[in-house]
């Protein structure tokens, strides 16, 4: 490309970071950066697709979209307020979140006809790329897209792109009527940030993605406290991401004791609820007689068959071109990240070789001669040779193995900083002569895929189990060294790959590849953004019925004590399973968090090491 070209990249780059400064009604605090990938709003952080050199129109008018959407969202979104009412479950999280960027952008394109111009474009293009006009079935648009579509007819009054138009058509004849009026009750305030929350919340109730009564309670507190929430919706439209921010600095810092009790509370309560073969999770007494309905087939966790799961190294899965075309892409996007989480792997690995240092035995009968003290021989020819010996620290053979969730809801920043930072772990231990495996769990399809299909043709018999196809990829071996593993890590940002999480079999797969090792030590540290989520299997079964066998597998894991289990969630509490885990809210966090967690690990293996030494002095003693 020519200089002419680079500058006006330069340019339009300079343009679009100072008007979504404006439009947003920011100062220089706000940080833009273009980079490849998807964009996002984290924070004052601004992240937007890196436009190429040629710059067609068509791609100005998309990049141009897509500053006005993250600009509107720093002036118009209140995180406090959103994430006071965010329900639990992963797919209702999507449709809630996708509803909120409806708001902003209704309420900011209302006044502003460019804006408005820019944000359609952006869309129609999305609904173009996405092949919303080859969709024939209702189940092939994703539940957040066609609501939010579906809410933006109903707020700005405009029809929506005409790709999309039959296959809304579909989703609007089975909405119902509580549905239709949780819609317009949300047109009715765009311009108040909690009572569209509210309304929001009922769509979901309506569609049966969250708990009615569990509105019905938020309404109740609402009504009581109505005067002071209206006057600190007004507070927080200026304070609101501050408040933020030092809400997930304090998540981030403590979130063992932010979650404690109520934490318990909710998860005896879910498993109350539940079917009776939960007691054995409860280590009080009188739960064990619930352990006798467990002997039912129906009530026990199993697949519907295994025929279509596959176990697949990274490479299997993709062209060596394309691995090293993705291998790059994570490169670029993560590059200003590459350094901090640098630093701390190096901290990381100078405590460990601290613990591996060597000492030596001297005045010994045998060994190795000591020349420092043959002086002493020369001068009295009388004494004995002097030899010592290198004593080794009581360092235990390690191997750690990194079990990363590849579900949907990873996608974008959570997957790519967790490629990376596990790219800079492994290489950190793999020079402190500890190896390290890197694996990832998702499903082969959407919505069940061959298992589904198998269970139809077979007359839908009652109690299937699970039923979708699981794809367990091996992105890195633990023998293997990391140079050759290096690409197959890029296989995560792969378009495709992340589909649904079945958390509790790839939990008992990562955990019988461990078992197997020759090494002292196992390490398994699992990242995560959620709970296992899988339709196709929770449509039929009961709706804890994933996450169930999931607190089975961890007991089971824990109990027996022969691996050391860790897990750190992304946005998502995971110290309601994990005996050991900690919750960070921003994905930036997980660097960080992964050498902090490993660090403690080896730190408690040294002060064990410390205490076995003494003992054994003191026994040599006596």
């Amino acid at each position: 490309m020519s200089k002419q070209d680079l500058t006006r990249q330069e340019e339009f780059k300079r343009a679009t970071a100072g008007t979504l400064r404006a439009v947003a009604h920011a100062n220089a605090e706000v940080q833009v950066a273009f980079q490849p990938g998807p964009g996002g709003v984290s924070g004052k952080r601004v992240r937007l697709p890196l436009p190429t050199r040629a710059l067609p129109p068509a791609e100005m008018a998309k990049l141009r979209g897509a500053a006005d959407a993250a600009a509107l969202k720093l002036r118009h979104h209140s995180e406090a307020v959103h994430s006071a009412r965010v329900p639990q479950r992963r797919e209702a999280r999507e449709v809630y979140d996708a509803l909120e960027d409806v708001r902003v952008e209704a309420v900011g394109s209302k006044h502003m006809s460019g804006v408005a111009a820019n944000l359609r474009a952006r869309l129609t293009d999305l609904c173009e790329t996405e092949g919303y006009d080859r969709m024939t079935r209702k189940d092939q648009l994703p539940l957040p897209a066609a609501l939010s579509l579906l809410a933006r007819e109903r707020i700005s009054g405009e029809p929506a792109p005409a790709a999309a138009h039959r296959v809304l058509d579909l989703w609007r004849d089975s909405l119902g009527e509580s549905a239709d009026a949780a819609l317009a009750e949300m047109a009715r305030s765009t311009e108040d940030q909690d009572a569209f929350a509210r309304a929001a919340r009922k769509l979901l109730t309506a569609l049966d993605l969250a708990e009615a009564e569990v509105e019905s309670e938020a309404e109740e507190q609402e009504d009581g406290e109505e005067s002071g929430e209206q006057s600190s919706q007004q507070d927080q439209s200026g304070e609101g991401e501050a408040q933020a921010q030092d809400q997930e600095s304090m998540l981030g810092a403590q979130p063992e004791t932010m979650q404690g009790e109520a934490a318990e509370e909710e998860a005896q309560e879910t498993e109350d609820e539940g079917a009776a073969a939960e007691g054995d999770d409860k280590p009080g007494g009188p739960q064990q007689r619930r352990e006798v309905p467990q002997t039912d087939d129906a009530s026990r966790y199993h697949p519907f068959t295994t025929n279509f799961d596959e176990i697949t190294e990274a490479e299997d899965l993709c062209d060596p071109e394309e691995l090293g075309r993705l291998r790059q892409q994570l490169d670029q996007q993560l590059s200003h990240l590459q350094g901090v989480v640098s630093k701390l792997a190096n901290r990381l690995q100078r405590r460990l070789l601290a613990q591996q240092q060597r000492a030596w035995e001297f005045d010994l009968e045998e060994g190795t001669l000591d020349a420092a003290r043959l002086a002493r021989i020369v001068a009295n020819p009388m004494l004995s040779l002097s030899y010592k010996r290198e004593r080794e620290a009581d360092f235990r053979d390690t191997v750690v193995t990194l079990l990363i969730d590849n579900s949907g809801s990873m996608r974008g920043r959570p997957i790519t900083v967790a490629a990376m930072c596990s790219d800079i772990l492994a290489r950190t231990l793999e020079r402190c002569a500890v190896k390290t495996e890197i694996l990832g769990f998702t499903t082969r399809a959407w919505k069940g895929g061959q298992s589904r299909e198998r269970w139809v043709q077979e007359g839908k018999p009652r109690n299937p189990g699970r039923l979708n196809d699981l794809r367990h990829v091996v992105y890195k071996a633990a023998d293997a060294p990391w140079r050759r593993a290096r690409k197959n890590l890029g296989l995560m940002l792969r378009e495709g790959l992340l589909k649904e999480n079945i958390d509790g079999e790839a939990l008992e797969w990562a955990y019988k590849r461990l078992r197997v090792r020759p090494e002292h030590r196992r390490i398994l540290m699992v990242i995560s953004d959620g709970a296992p989520v899988d339709d196709s299997t929770l449509s039929v079964n009961p709706g804890n019925y994933l996450e169930r066998h999931l607190r089975k597998v961890i007991g089971d894991i824990e109990g027996r004590g022969d691996v050391e289990l860790i897990a750190i969630g992304i946005g998502h509490d995971v110290t309601r399973y994990y005996r050991r885990a900690v919750t960070i809210v921003d994905a930036e966090e997980l660097g960080g968090t992964m050498m902090k967690k490993l660090a403690e690990l080896f730190d408690e293996d040294a002060a064990e090491a410390w205490q076995r030494a003494s003992a054994e002095r003191s026994a040599v003693l006596v």
